[in-house]
């Protein structure tokens, strides 16, 4: 036998021999590995005792398949996602991708402190190359295992996600909906307005996690989706919803962008996206509208567009208020309003003084919040007139 043939034999024995050490030192190591964890992981000894023991049989499980893969040191190098099979998928909800990093490193630090006890003479350098070999495989093991469940995590997130924004713009939202936006990190925030927009070309995900980054930069609460040609956005935490639309604008397509009213909560914010759908259908009838614009700046449009709570909100905001607060503030606004916004043509109409036009004026503001002299806030007084009107003459006919 030639001397290269004896060294390959010595080598092959020495081989054989480690892994039966190997094997029969299994348990042994194991058992230890738990108890370094126990001794030197504060999150260890703090989980409850079924995720404890499901961390053995993944150390238990990460020896055996060192061994076996020892065993065969010419097949192909590669580790199975197989040696975090033994555990439920919960698992990886339970202990964060850190510690498994550092349950990992413990195991191999012990076995690698036994080396030179495990192996058999002229083994050791043998054993500790392939513990290295070995552990960078693991690494790259546990980085697909955690990837995998968070894909799978995101994915029905997602799925969650569009339930819950297509429930609340459809007006179906309910408890069911409030507990499922919890589930997916929603804390029921005080104040909340729905956003719609016109949703991008491209990679709907891609638009989602633009308004989610928005919306961690201006310290907002979302839940978001595409839902069809539209983003909608249901947004938490601001009672100025102006702002809130304008610090979430980016992500959106050309075009309007509107924001519903504030509600309190997640179940009435169906109402908020109610009254953005509107004003997003009567955009068109304004082109000059700024972007982003409230719903509540298009009640006009929205009312001629046939949206009933529009003309609700103008007759009970506007025209109820100023028929309650006297005849005087109601003629003289429409009056003047019929001359061209003219103090002293709607003074002399009335056969008042001009001041006397321009303080009940300064009343019809106070009043409604709108003012006679702007020409937007003309054109919503205008129309809340002609609905208060209609309303008043079906109501007398009727009676």
């Amino acid at each position: 036998m030639s001397e290269a043939d004896s060294h390959a034999d010595a080598k092959r024995t020495a081989h054989a021999a480690t892994v039966r050490r190997l094997e029969q030192s299994s348990g042994k190591l194991a058992a230890a590995a738990i108890a370094r964890m126990d001794a030197t992981l504060p999150w260890y000894r703090a989980m409850p005792p079924e995720n404890r023991s499901w961390i053995g049989l993944v150390a238990q499980a990460g020896i055996a398949a060192f061994t076996e893969w020892f065993r065969h040191p010419d097949a192909p190098q590669a580790i199975s996602t197989d040696v975090f099979g033994t555990a439920p998928r919960e698992l990886t909800r339970a202990i964060t991708l850190r510690q498994t990093v550092e349950m990992v490193r413990t195991t191999i630090e012990v076995v690698e402190q036994a080396v030179d006890e495990i192996a058999a003479p002229e083994g050791q350098t043998a054993l500790r190359n392939a513990l290295l070999v070995y552990a960078r495989e693991i690494a790259f093991a546990t980085a697909q295992v955690y990837a995998q469940a968070a894909e799978a995590r995101g994915a029905w997130d997602a799925r969650l996600e569009s339930l819950v924004v297509n429930a609340v713009v459809s007006g179906e939202a309910d408890e069911g909906d409030v507990s499922r936006a919890a589930a997916l990190g929603w804390k029921s925030p005080e104040h909340v307005i729905v956003v719609l927009g016109s949703a991008p070309n491209g990679d709907s995900e891609l638009t989602v996690e633009a308004i989610r980054r928005a919306a961690r930069y201006a310290k907002l609460q979302v839940l978001t989706g595409v839902l069809g040609k539209r983003l909608v956005v249901i947004a938490g935490g601001s009672d100025q919803p102006l702002r809130a639309a304008k610090s979430l604008i980016g992500p959106f397509a050309e075009g309007p962008v509107v924001a519903g009213p504030v509600v309190p909560d997640l179940l009435t914010a169906t109402r908020s996206a109610q009254a953005a759908a509107a004003g997003l259908r009567a955009c068109a009838a304004w082109p000059d509208a700024p972007r982003p614009v409230l719903a509540d700046d298009l009640l006009p449009e929205r009312a001629m567009a046939g949206d009933p709570v529009a003309r609700d909100l103008l007759v009970e905001e506007i025209y109820r208020p100023l028929r309650d607060a006297g005849s005087a503030l109601l003629e003289t606004l429409s009056v003047y309003l019929e001359q061209a916004s003219s103090l002293e043509g709607a003074a002399r109409m009335l056969f008042v003084h001009p001041n006397t036009v321009r303080y009940r004026l300064r009343r019809v503001t106070d009043v409604t919040g709108w003012s006679p002299s702007d020409v937007r806030s003309a054109f919503t007084l205008r129309i809340a007139l002609m609905l208060g009107r209609l309303g008043d003459a079906v109501s007398h006919a009727w009676s």
